[in-house]
């Protein structure tokens, strides 16, 4: 009963905003082999998302962007042709007097423009030093870079906060979170404290063992089920039938009806090909989606079609699957908010054929099959263009096969 009641207080009091992305940057310190890594999980008003190329002033690079957007200045998170790698979470409690919709309106522009003209995190403190003030940033900003670096910025108009991921006074464990608050903002103000919480509770422990790889950022942070306000766990069985009704609130947990997107981009060690970095990208509503893995070299020419758009499509081929298996996922809509129930029978269950449990293996074997050739391509110090090309068919191809097999999509 105490449950029940505290989480009703939860969905009358909690702040619900659309763009409440969770995040953090991971130093080498944390990760098993010594690379950094940069994660997004996008939370937005925009829920068709999209990979695309861009040839830069200085450097080219790769983003998420709204698949709505024909000619698209704004990036989400994203990497370059030198290694540099950014994202941002909106933050809001650095600016007062400001509404919601107004915060941070140069946020995706200010990343797009980084990712053209930066190689480092020190140039991308160059860059936020020399910008023209307002700079109408409101953000937690992540870089990580191909010298190792990895660092997290909070960003207001006038002023900024850096926090190194490498410093151990900094950062002990080697990580650095965030939500929809700032720390150098107004206190217990803002947005995503659960989240926080959860994302930091599952990274000490990981971060303890060198356990942080990218397939363990999705399986648990992006389909993370997890409320610590709460005490529960979804995954744990006592939300499922026979001993629940196997419905739940969609309410404070990382992934959420706003889900779009969330990406991890693995950087290189100091001294590796920059051109290694990798950006593995999950489209759409993380549960019922999976992992892709994407460079910046030969993206002008052979992005894989699953996970872009034409000017004349509003979807990718991927998201158009992920969206109908999301739809069976909140398929309550009677009245006003019904998009807050969460059918977590049909996504996880005890009989294990729940849409997440039947994709999980989907995702390993995508590592699976990723990995040797990656591991190829470090020890060559170069990504071979041949091997990515019949890797991105390889993948897609596999991917539409078992959508195809398992959900008739």
């Amino acid at each position: 009963m105490k449950k029940i009641l505290l989480l009703l207080i939860i969905i009358i009091c909690s702040f619900n905003q659309s763009n409440a992305c969770t995040s953090a940057v991971i130093s080498g310190r944390a990760t098993p082999d010594g690379r950094p890594l940069l994660w997004k999980h996008r939370d937005t008003d925009f829920l068709q998302n999209s990979v695309k190329y861009f040839k830069g002033e200085k450097y080219s690079f790769i983003g998420i962007v709204n698949s709505s957007a024909k000619h698209p200045t704004e990036v989400w998170i994203g990497t370059n042709s030198a290694g540099f790698s950014i994202m941002n979470t909106q933050s809001y409690n650095i600016e007062r007097d400001v509404k919601d919709d107004d915060r941070g309106t140069a946020n995706g522009r200010v990343l797009y423009r980084a990712l053209a003209t930066c190689a480092t995190v020190a140039d991308f403190k160059h860059f936020l030093d020399t910008i023209a003030k307002p700079s109408n940033i409101e953000a937690n900003i992540g870089v990580i870079d191909a010298q190792g670096g990895a660092a997290m910025f909070e960003i207001g108009s006038y002023r900024y906060t850096y926090y190194d991921a490498n410093d151990p006074k900094t950062a002990p464990n080697g990580y650095i979170a965030r939500t929809n608050f700032s720390f150098m903002g107004d206190k217990d103000k803002g947005a995503g404290y659960v989240r926080y919480l959860t994302d930091t509770n599952a990274l000490n422990i990981a971060s303890s063992n060198q356990d942080i790889t990218p397939e363990w950022i999705f399986s648990d942070l992006s389909r993370s089920f997890v409320n610590p306000l709460l005490g529960i766990d979804l995954r744990d069985g006592h939300y499922n039938k026979p001993e629940a009704s196997g419905w739940f609130v969609d309410q404070d947990f990382i992934p959420r009806h706003s889900s779009a997107s969330s990406v991890v981009v693995q950087g290189v060690k100091p001294g590796e090909n920059p051109e290694l970095t990798t950006m593995w990208t999950v489209l759409g509503y993380p549960p019922v989606s999976v992992a892709f893995p994407v460079w910046v070299k030969g993206a002008d020419e052979l992005l894989p079609r699953l996970l872009t758009s034409t000017s004349k499509e509003t979807n990718t081929p991927l998201g158009e699957k992920v969206d109908r298996l999301k739809a069976k996922v909140f398929s309550y809509h009677e009245g006003n908010g019904s998009e807050k129930y969460l059918h977590w029978e049909v996504l996880y269950n005890k009989q294990g054929d729940g849409i997440m449990q039947r994709l999980a293996p989907v995702e390993k074997e995508i590592f699976h099959r990723t990995e040797p050739v990656v591991e190829r391509w470090r020890n060559n110090n170069t990504p071979n263009l041949d091997e990515m090309k019949s890797l991105y068919h390889n993948l897609s191809t596999y991917i539409t096969e078992q959508y195809e097999l398992q959900f008739h999509l």
